[in-house]
C-alpha cells in the first residue's frame, strides 16, 4: 500500500481522510518546486487524492527555466581560453544547442563540478592565471550563497573570479504563468526552500492581487498532504489566504541576513525563462559595485543563434499546460540517460520525476 512508505502512516490516513471530506467539487493546485513534484510522484501522493483533487507541475526547476540562450552562452564561455567553468553538477549535461557542457568538457574545455560557489572560489586562489567563471543558476535559496562568494573573493583580492547570473526570483515567475490564463488554478503549493529565504510574506501577493490560497510545504510527504489539506479547506470555504505549514523551518519574514546578503550584490533585472520568454524583473543582475565580477560584462558573451531541442515541450511544463507524457518524445527518445530537454535532465525536473516514479506502460 501507498501508505505504508510515509514515516507515519496513521498520520497520513487522517490527512487523506480529511482531504476527502473536505473536497466537495474539482479543484486544481499548482506546486511551484521540483522538490515537491519528485516527492509527490514518489510517494504517489497524486493517487492517495480524490479524483476531483488534480495537481500540476510548475516552474520550480532553475536549471529547467534557465533559456537556451543562456546555456548556449555558458557553454560559448567554457571554450574560451585560459577560462575554468565551475558548476553545479546538474548544468554539465543540459542540451544546449549544439552540444553540452560535458561534451565541451570532452573536447578539451576545462569544466569542473562544485558543491559550493565557495568552492569556485578556492578554485580561482589555487589558479591565479587562470579566470574562473562560476555558472550561477538557482532561486532565492542559492543566491545568497553565491553572493557571499562574490564578497569572499573581493575580501580576498582575487580578481580572476567571475560569475554568470542566470538566477531568477520566483514570485515573477508565479505571476507569469498566472497572468497568462494558460491554466485554471485553484491554489498554489508554494516552496519550502524558497520560502525559507523570502518568508511566507514572499507570497501574500497571491492572495492580495489574484485571490488565489497559497500554502508553503515541507518536503516529507505528510507535509505535502498537511499543504492540500490547508488548500482543499480554504477552496472549500471559498477562502484565499496565505498559510505556512512548514513553519519549522519557515517564517513570516524568512531569512533577514541572506536576504540582505542577496539584495547587497544583485538587483532585479528582465531575464528569460524556457518556455515564458522575457519576464521584467524577474532575474537577479549584479549591482554596479560588483561589475568587476559579472562574466557578462568582463567577457565577450556571444550572440549565439539559439534553439529549443526539436520536438521538446518542456516550456509547456514549466507553465503547467501539459504534462510530461503528453510530449512526444517523453520516455522514447528523452531519457534521463539521453535527456533532450532540461526536465529530464535535472533532479528538479518534471518528466525526471514522471519517468523514474511512474510505471511507463500506464
Amino acid at each position: 500500500m501507498l501508505l505504508d512508505a510515509f514515516r507515519d502512516p496513521q498520520l497520513a490516513r487522517q490527512i487523506l481522510n480529511d482531504i476527502h471530506a473536505l473536497a466537495d467539487q474539482p479543484m486544481t493546485f499548482m506546486e511551484f518546486c521540483g522538490g515537491h513534484t519528485h516527492a509527490i510522484m514518489q510517494f504517489g501522493i497524486r493517487q492517495l487524492l480524490p479524483k476531483g483533487v488534480r495537481l500540476l507541475s510548475g516552474p520550480g526547476c532553475p536549471v529547467c527555466v534557465t533559456s537556451q540562450r543562456d546555456i548556449d552562452q555558458a557553454i560559448a564561455l567554457a571554450q574560451l581560453p585560459g577560462v575554468i567553468i565551475a558548476t553545479f553538477g546538474d548544468m554539465v549535461r543540459v542540451p544546449g544547442t549544439s552540444h553540452t557542457l560535458q561534451q565541451a568538457a570532452a573536447a578539451g574545455a576545462d569544466v569542473r563540478i562544485v558543491y559550493s560557489p565557495m568552492d569556485a572560489v578556492d578554485l580561482a586562489a589555487a589558479h591565479p592565471d587562470r579566470q574562473v567563471i562560476f555558472l550561477g543558476v538557482g532561486f532565492e535559496t542559492t543566491a545568497p550563497g553565491v553572493a557571499a562568494s562574490i564578497l569572499q573573493a573581493r575580501a580576498r583580492g582575487l580578481d580572476n573570479y567571475a560569475i554568470l547570473s542566470m538566477h531568477k526570483y520566483t514570485p515573477p515567475g508565479m505571476r507569469a504563468i498566472l497572468d497568462a490564463g494558460e491554466v485554471r488554478l485553484d491554489g498554489v503549493i508554494g516552496p519550502g526552500h524558497v520560502s525559507i529565504i523570502i518568508g511566507l510574506d514572499g507570497w501574500r501577493f497571491l492572495p492580495r492581487d489574484y485571490a488565489m490560497p497559497v500554502v508553503i510545504a515541507g518536503f516529507e510527504p505528510v507535509d505535502i498532504l498537511l499543504a492540500i489539506r490547508a488548500l482543499v479547506r480554504q477552496v472549500a470555504r471559498g477562502q484565499a489566504r496565505a498559510e505556512n505549514a512548514y513553519s519549522r523551518s519557515v517564517t513570516p519574514q524568512g531569512n533577514p541576513a541572506a536576504l540582505a546578503i542577496m539584495n547587497q550584490v544583485f538587483e532585479p533585472v528582465d531575464a528569460d525563462w524556457r518556455g515564458f520568454g522575457r519576464i521584467p524583473t524577474s532575474g537577479m543582475g549584479l549591482r554596479a559595485e560588483f561589475r568587476a565580477y559579472n562574466a557578462a560584462v568582463r567577457f565577450a558573451l556571444p550572440d549565439v543563434p539559439s534553439r529549443e531541442p526539436p520536438g521538446c515541450r518542456c516550456g509547456e511544463m514549466l507553465r503547467g499546460v501539459i504534462e510530461p507524457r503528453a510530449c512526444p518524445l517523453f520516455g522514447r527518445a528523452c531519457t534521463p540517460e539521453r535527456p533532450q530537454g532540461p526536465c529530464m535532465v535535472s533532479d528538479e525536473g518534471a518528466c525526471a520525476a514522471h519517468f523514474l516514479y511512474q510505471d511507463l506502460s500506464l
